[in-house]
């Protein structure tokens, strides 16, 4: 319905001097796309508040709603472009005007998990790159053919959202902060059995899909739900906080694709609170995460932690710990070095995560699990209040090489989830009781007790098929290139 809309937004962004990567290109459909949804919610309001005799009050003046200013329509219903602005007037008034007045919505809201907050803490944040307004002028044009109307309608575009999203994480240049893959989510989630009325969250959030998941999860599993029950799952179940600007924003825009009217996303760098300040009250029942690994902190933040080290993702861990309830469940991704690392951070961690919780089951993930990562991976399940007895291993052998070509799906996670509930021993699958892991360094490496690791070589024919489908890539680009210098 909606791709060819997608990919013709895509066509004018790679053309624009000022959007370079797929980052870029992500950023700008997210605003344009926010402002066209903010414009269908207010028609739903009002329409609400007619049946109900009542008046709307409009949050955007109306010089600033999306039918004046980016799609005024004739009597036909298509677009005027007599009254429709372009070129540099059309730039004029998004960069000095449109963004100076939504920025001032956030210091007029009555509180950070209102819509207005939302709105002025994204436009505060970002800013619109496309240079050429003739560029700009052609992406709204197609924006506005989008439509948030039906649940189709926005199931098909958070799908496709979503696949901006994993080209942004098989981009590279940090890539993994912005996308884990789906499966691995979906398996998480299903292990965690997250259940309404708890409360969920994601203190690394990056593009939402642990909650965007977690949320499906909560609706599939919960068709009859009341309208109490729905309000619950909309204001007060899911949270998460993110450091970086864009981050933050798609996390919000991708909330609201899945169903979230005002997703509770705080931006704000979760390391820099301290522990100690930490009450019942901001404290969570499910934890889920894939904390940025690789990253360093400041050694101001890490006075905020009883284990200091700058290793971002075991800051990360220890907040999670701290904000779970007893008997909270989390399912976090890290670095597989975390388990064996001889350093003092490293053993201390793995002590207090052993003392404090029980960490029943450790998922090894093959390579490649992370597109352009070029890191090992582990999830950590654990849950908080009794001490680990053992620990369940299971190791992931899809039986083929991944890559961008052969990323992770869900039956490959299909017999991890059916196993771990038992947690049974197969050749992919066993336990290690804590009394045999050394008091004196805490090792909790993947060690296949069932018999050495192999190896699976890829067919020469899976190679030349990656081969084409990366030629037809650069072919397309090239392409590209060439009508760009043709019409230059």
């Amino acid at each position: 319905m909606f791709e060819q809309t997608f990919k013709n937004i895509d066509d004018v962004l790679w053309k624009d001097a000022g959007c370079t990567s797929e980052l870029d290109y992500t950023e700008q459909t997210s605003w344009l796309l926010f402002l066209k949804y903010l414009d269908a919610l207010e028609q739903d309001r009002a329409t609400e508040a007619a049946l109900e005799g009542k008046t709307y009050q409009n949050l955007l003046a109306n010089s600033f709603r999306w039918d004046s200013w980016a799609a005024p329509k004739g009597l036909d219903g298509r677009i005027d472009h007599h009254r429709a602005q372009t070129g540099e007037d059309l730039l004029e008034f998004v960069n000095q005007r449109l963004f100076p007045y939504l920025q001032r919505f956030k210091a007029q809201a009555a509180s950070p998990n209102t819509l207005e907050y939302k709105i002025g803490e994204i436009f505060g944040e970002i800013k619109n790159r496309i240079q050429s307004g003739y560029n700009l002028r052609e992406i709204i044009d197609q924006v506005d053919e989008l439509r948030f109307g039906s649940q189709t309608e926005k199931h098909e575009l958070s799908h496709l959202y979503e696949a901006k999203i994993k080209n942004m994480g098989n981009a590279g240049r940090n890539g993994g902060e912005y996308y884990t893959p789906r499966p691995l989510i979906r398996a998480i989630v299903a292990v965690t059995a997250p259940r309404l009325g708890e409360t969920i969250c994601d203190p690394a959030v990056g593009s939402a899909g642990f909650l965007c998941e977690a949320f499906d999860y909560l609706r599939t599993r919960n068709p009859q739900r009341t309208t109490a029950q729905d309000r619950v799952l909309q204001e007060r179940t899911f949270y998460g906080k993110e450091k970086k600007s864009l981050a933050y924003v798609i996390a919000i825009m991708n909330l609201i694709l899945h169903g979230i009217e005002a997703p509770n996303i705080v931006h704000t760098n979760t390391l820099a609170e301290n522990l100690g300040d930490v009450q019942e009250r901001d404290r969570f029942d499910v934890i889920l995460a894939n904390p940025p690994f690789g990253g360093k902190e400041r050694q101001e933040v890490q006075q905020n932690f009883p284990i200091r080290t700058g290793e971002t993702a075991f800051l990360f861990l220890q907040h999670f710990i701290k904000v779970l309830k007893a008997g909270g469940r989390a399912g976090i991704v890290i670095k597989n070095t975390f388990l064996s690392n001889t350093d003092n951070a490293s053993v201390s961690l793995r002590r207090k995560l052993l003392e404090e919780c029980n960490l029943h089951t450790v998922l090894d993930c093959p390579g490649g699990t992370f597109q352009g990562a070029g890191v090992k991976t582990v999830v950590l399940f654990s849950e908080k209040g009794t001490q680990t007895r053992k620990v369940w291993y299971y190791q992931l052998d899809p039986g083929r090489n991944l890559g961008k070509t052969n990323p992770l799906n869900d039956a490959d996670l299909a017999e991890f989830i059916a196993l771990q509930t038992t947690h049974a021993d197969s050749p992919k699958s066993w336990s290690v009781d804590v009394k045999d892991i050394d008091p004196a360094t805490f090792d909790l490496s993947v060690k296949n007790p069932n018999g050495r690791e192999t190896v699976t070589h890829r067919s020469p024919q899976e190679i030349m098929d990656e081969i084409a489908v990366l030629d037809a890539e650069s072919a397309d680009v090239l392409e590209r290139i060439k009508a760009l210098l043709k019409g230059s």
